[in-house]
């Protein structure tokens, strides 16, 4: 009893003490929080801290029930709890490192003609509206701010103008090239046959074979918009930051694929002004 009320004199005299600057504090570490959550958001990272949080809950109780051995064990855990937690989450730490980078830097690898981005995606929808009614497994990249030169490097380098006609013949099955993904870059084919990371995500629909968790895989460390026709049932999907949406069909790819791009496009000049705006303050008040 003794404890509870120390518990909540110290709540009150927190709230008491409490600024604008505190409640500003409080959103922005609740908001860092958040985006912790989502990015480890159904995937094992999540159960294990379920039970990291269960160890932090039991702690407290342990101490106030005089449960001594429960208590110095739970407290000895969390001792080495910080290195553990490095360890056990490297991939998402590793993944919100990239998410952070890809916020933070420019975006140079972008098309910024409008007639190019409406020809390019014209291109990539009739390729893959004519692999979906055949039937012929495919997997495309197109490669935004993240670079994927690791990627290309581990295929064969084409750099070619993006062509309905050269994606279709790239994914003909027994070609020595079908059998991985085209990276696009801009309005260039750059390199096929590139082999991706497959994902880690267990909780994706079984029926989905190599090619859908290879585009997960991929998705998950980078920005990249990845398209997959599948080989047995030639329904059409895209894998965007983790997710995967299926059923696409020539329409809808290009309208959501433009959409993406011209977004992009947008919050580039919208940033660069901003800068040029910044360096002409400065300039004035110099």
């Amino acid at each position: 009893m003794k404890n509870l009320q120390e518990l909540l004199l110290m709540l009150e005299k927190s709230f008491s003490n409490m600024s604008l600057w505190s409640v500003l504090d409080i959103l922005v570490v609740s908001f860092i929080f958040y985006k912790a959550y989502m990015l480890i958001k159904e995937t094992r990272a999540e159960q294990l801290l379920k039970g990291i949080l269960l160890i932090v809950a039991l702690i407290p109780i342990s101490y106030l029930l005089k449960l001594d051995m429960l208590y110095f064990i739970l407290n000895k855990t969390l001792t080495i709890g910080v290195l553990s937690v490095i360890i056990i989450f490297q991939p998402e730490i590793r993944r919100a490192l990239e998410h952070l980078g890809r916020s933070a830097f420019d975006d140079k690898h972008y098309i910024n003609d409008k007639e190019t981005v409406m020809k390019t995606i014209n291109e990539i929808a009739v390729a893959v509206q004519n692999l979906s009614e055949a039937k012929t497994g495919a997997l495309i990249v197109i490669e935004q701010s993240t670079g994927l030169n690791e990627v290309i490097g581990a295929g064969t380098l084409l750099d070619a103008n993006v062509t309905s006609n050269l994606l279709e013949n790239i994914f003909v099955v027994n070609t020595p090239l079908h059998d991985g993904a085209t990276i696009i870059r801009n309005n260039r084919i750059l390199a096929s046959g590139c082999v991706l990371p497959l994902t880690d995500n267990n909780t994706i629909n079984k029926k989905l074979g190599t090619r859908h968790r290879a585009a997960l895989g991929l998705s998950e460390v980078s920005d990249a918009l990845i398209i997959i026709v599948s080989e047995e049932t030639g329904v059409v999907s895209l894998a965007i930051n983790g997710r995967i949406t299926r059923g696409y069909d020539k329409e809808r790819l290009s309208t959501i694929l433009i959409k993406i791009i011209e977004n992009r496009a947008e919050k580039k000049v919208k940033t660069a002004g901003e800068k040029v705006k910044s360096w002409i303050r400065v300039k004035i008040e110099r």
